[in-house]
């Protein structure tokens, strides 16, 4: 945990100097007009809808940590991974996280509940943002839509304070 001085302001935050106390990764496997989420058991977020993800271990990079979190998390190995984007978040108690985002074409293994998640699959025209964090309702559809991004956040808790996020075309695959 930071000891960072309270920030409840978007404005206040110096984004070219900001370093995140933990960097994280999520994975969003998306086929035949469904995607795969988690309904998170514990941890930050717990109890919330989100793709499969966690830590990033010392000497792992962001798409090794993203399969393995996937495995330990639903059983499952993905494949097809693309990087999409990236998500930085500070929370108002001083906590800083970084992640990664990434989408996957597909899986190996049967998708199984865990001690940490449950698997949720969702038609992609029918997400569950009333159950997830509140930044995902900003970027997950145009993720979806083919669009990467780069998003800043400011977090009490679970409320939103303040944004910015950049779009940019993701390239043909």
């Amino acid at each position: 945990m930071s000891t960072d001085p309270i920030i409840t302001c978007y404005e206040e935050i110096d984004w070219a100097t900001w370093e995140p106390d933990d960097r994280a990764t999520l994975l969003f496997v998306i086929r035949c007009g469904e995607i795969l989420f988690i309904h998170k058991k514990r941890g930050l977020g717990a109890g919330k809808i989100n793709g499969p993800g966690g830590r990033i271990e010392p000497g792992e990079t962001p798409e090794q940590a993203a399969i393995r979190e996937t495995e330990e998390e639903l059983l499952i190995t993905p494949f097809g991974i693309a990087k999409r984007g990236t998500l930085s978040f500070q929370f108002s108690d001083g906590y800083k996280l970084h992640c990664t985002v990434f989408t996957a074409e597909g899986f190996e293994g049967q998708p199984t509940e865990t001690d940490e998640a449950i698997p949720v699959w969702r038609s992609l025209t029918d997400i569950p943002y009333e159950r997830m964090w509140e930044d995902d309702e900003i970027w997950l559809p145009r993720m979806i839509a083919g669009e990467n991004f780069e998003g800043w956040f400011l977090f009490d808790g679970d409320d939103m304070l303040g944004h910015q996020i950049e779009f940019s075309k993701a390239p043909a695959y």
